[in-house]
């Protein structure tokens, strides 16, 4: 079997929303409005923390597919001003946010148990305002939410090989300026962070086969699997590799602004970074090389993320491991492509019916398994009741 990149179809049903005339569709989708018809139309679950659990109207997969989210609309009404990124979620909210994580990934484990079968994954993308806003790639909601989906793998075998040229695949060897031009900086900086759970992974085991993703990324082995999900040392781990990444992020591009600039106010690491990146001439040389194309090409300049822009991944590999991972997100923006997986979708809704139910069950049942873990209260809806 040729291994590549896969671009699936997925079918959807159409929404009946509108997009108010005059308004462009990432402006409105923004909006308290269409995150208060998220609740009504797909919420399943509520909590005083506010942290919703829907269901995904256009999802990656109809096999599995939710999501949860950070829902600040009603009470920070400027989109720019929201959480986006686990650390700036209070620790109360973040301790309920994480057992709602393994909850859910343990339910994925359970009813797709056969890592030859199916692909799972959980995780996270920037999400705040690192394009400008004109941009058609800009996020359609920025608030912090992680995605929970499941693949076929039969169906992801038998699907086209996507254009590996395609700008969406964040691919750690091709396209991220970290992996090109700083590659050894860039994993000597994690390899310094101090996590308790969390192993490098060895060459090649990270790897799925049937895609060739992630490629040339750092990423760590989760010893334990499911169960060190339980551990709140786990949950640690996982925001210090995003905390250094933060840091690594905001100290590059920092000088790329600004040539020689102090480090950035408010590091979590600051004798890492002083230590590891601003003493580095593979840093500091790549830095220069982005400054002086940014001043002789405005589409490039344009084009830059200059603030922290990343997706944080679990996944199970080929062996049944947990892996996490972490990308820069400088290209694409959709979480499955860092795993080689292209999402066309499509409005069918005849085709989405049939799927329908299948996926409702599993979402039910996850949602008791949180209100039981007093994580939350159904939500009602016009498809659904509470319970």
């Amino acid at each position: 079997m040729q291994t590549g990149p896969r671009e699936i179809v997925t079918p959807f049903r159409p929404i009946p929303l509108e997009v108010p005339e005059g308004m462009a569709p990432n402006e409105f989708f923004n909006s308290a409005e269409n995150l208060g018809d998220l609740v009504h139309n797909n919420g399943l679950l509520q909590n005083p923390e506010e942290l919703l659990l829907y269901r995904k109207a256009l999802g990656h997969s109809n096999l599995f597919d939710t999501s949860i989210i950070y829902n600040t609309s009603q009470k920070i009404l400027d989109p720019l001003g929201r959480p986006v990124r686990r650390t700036q979620v209070p620790n109360a909210v973040k301790n309920v946010w994480n057992r709602m994580n393994q909850i859910i990934i343990d339910f994925m484990l359970e009813r797709y148990p056969d890592p030859e079968r199916h692909l799972i994954l959980a995780g996270e993308a920037s999400l705040d305002a690192t394009w400008p806003l004109t941009s058609p790639g800009v996020p359609s909601i920025r608030m912090l939410h992680n995605h929970f989906i499941v693949f076929d793998k039969q169906q992801l075998a038998v699907a086209p090989l996507a254009d590996p040229n395609n700008p969406n695949l964040t691919d750690g060897g091709q396209h991220s300026l970290f992996q090109a031009h700083m590659r050894e900086v860039y994993r000597a900086f994690f390899d310094a962070l101090d996590f308790k759970v969390l192993k490098p992974c060895n060459k090649g085991e990270c790897r799925l086969q049937l895609t060739g993703y992630p490629q040339g990324l750092p990423s760590w082995g989760v010893p334990g699997g499911a169960a060190a999900l339980k551990q709140v040392a786990f949950w640690r781990d996982y925001d210090t590799l995003l905390k250094g990444f933060l840091d690594f992020y905001r100290s590059f591009f920092g000088q790329v602004s600004t040539r020689n600039s102090p480090p950035p106010r408010d590091l979590y690491f600051p004798e890492l970074v002083e230590d590891k990146l601003l003493f580095d001439n593979d840093f500091l040389k790549t830095a220069k090389m982005v400054r002086e194309r940014c001043i002789k090409d405005a589409r490039y300049a344009n084009a830059i993320r200059w603030q922290p822009a990343f997706k944080q991944l679990i996944y199970r590999n080929d062996r049944g491991d947990l892996i996490v991972t972490i990308s820069q997100n400088s290209i694409g923006n959709a979480i499955t492509e860092l795993l080689g997986v292209v999402v066309k979708r499509v409005p069918d809704a005849k085709a989405y019916a049939q799927a329908e139910p299948a996926l409702l069950e599993q979402l039910f049942e996850v949602r008791r398994r949180l209100i039981e873990a007093d994580l939350g209260e159904g939500i009602a809806t016009t498809q659904w009741p509470a319970d």
